[in-house]
């Protein structure tokens, strides 16, 4: 008699060695399943992304058209181009303000809307669609939208200035050097709050409705429960989108490319914008592709400082 119940277990086993046969065939087909399901989004995210990731730092090192089979290697010689290059240097500063002001303004406001309409007033669910239309538009309509709202002439912007009896400070918006940056950065926030709102809210989702409860049979405020329970539990979710913010902003470009083209007298130009001139406008391809490994390296290593911080800080709360 087997003193445990292993011991059964291992005898049953040996009995029915064809058990053990068919197991490991089942296991063999439901992993070869499982790759089959993966393999179109691996071959997708390979292509577009590794071979894409690895073909940019190839061409960077190359005296090329981007036409034809005129490509001469260089080696690092666009990249030391690179570091002599004060359009790139403004550029990456212009990225970083659109970094700071993404995180400043398109978050705070965007967890204010999602609050909003995870609160029970009246008409929320009006609030909640009229808040997410400008997600539903194009960027190119909202380029054009916006373009005519800063029109010197006849937009929008410069009239309201009139009615309101501050009709000095009207300007050419786009066209002006002081005013371009901001007016492009007042678009993209107003683009990307709604993105963040939907993110937010669904974070939301995720505090227990009971904590509240609890909080307010103990006599805490609103706003009492919105620092110690809201934001605490909301935090993995606003690190998330601090990170998605970074990224977006350090590689962003199509707004800015509808609205100003990185002009005027590249005042709005960023790295995506200057990169794309210099490959597909003046067909240094070497040298863009030289501009898009560097936009790679900053954001990695931009992201990686900032996940390492939040990790640290989230590790020393927990000590």
């Amino acid at each position: 008699m087997p003193e445990n119940m292993e011991d059964m277990a291992v005898q049953k086993q040996n009995k029915n060695p064809e058990r053990r046969k068919v197991r490991k065939r089942v296991n063999y087909s439901y992993y070869l399943m499982i790759a089959l399901f993966l393999l179109p989004a691996l071959l997708f995210y390979g292509t577009f992304n590794v071979y894409g990731t690895v073909m940019t730092f190839y061409y960077s090192m190359l005296k090329w058209t981007g036409i034809g089979a005129s490509a001469r290697f260089v080696g690092l010689s666009n990249f030391q181009a690179l570091l002599r290059d004060t359009i790139l240097w403004h550029s990456l500063k212009n990225n970083l303000i659109l970094v700071v002001v993404s995180i400043a303004i398109q978050l705070p406001f965007g967890l204010i809307l999602a609050l909003i309409i995870n609160s029970k007033i009246k008409a929320s669910k009006f609030f909640r669609t009229v808040y997410f239309m400008p997600m539903l538009l194009s960027t190119v309509a909202i380029g054009i939208l916006w373009s005519l709202i800063y029109d010197p002439n006849f937009g929008i912007m410069n009239s309201i200035l009139d009615v309101v009896g501050l009709g000095k400070y009207k300007s050419g918006w786009l066209g002006n050097e002081k005013t371009a940056m901001a007016a492009v950065l007042i678009t993209i926030c107003w683009q990307f709050i709604p993105f963040y709102m939907i993110l937010l809210r669904a974070g939301l989702t995720n505090v227990p409705a009971e904590l509240y409860e609890a909080a307010y049979i103990d006599g805490s405020t609103s706003w009492k429960a919105f620092w110690t329970i809201t934001l605490p539990l909301m935090s993995n979710t606003i690190k998330t989108a601090s990170v998605m913010s970074l990224v977006g902003s350090l590689k962003y470009f199509d707004l800015i490319y509808i609205m100003t083209g990185g002009g005027p007298n590249r005042a709005t130009e960023l790295m995506a914008t200057y990169m794309y001139k210099k490959g597909f406008v003046e067909f240094d391809m070497g040298y863009g592709s030289s501009i898009a490994a560097f936009m790679f390296i900053t954001a990695l290593t931009i992201t990686a400082i900032v996940q390492n911080i939040q990790k640290r800080s989230k590790y020393g709360k927990e000590a």
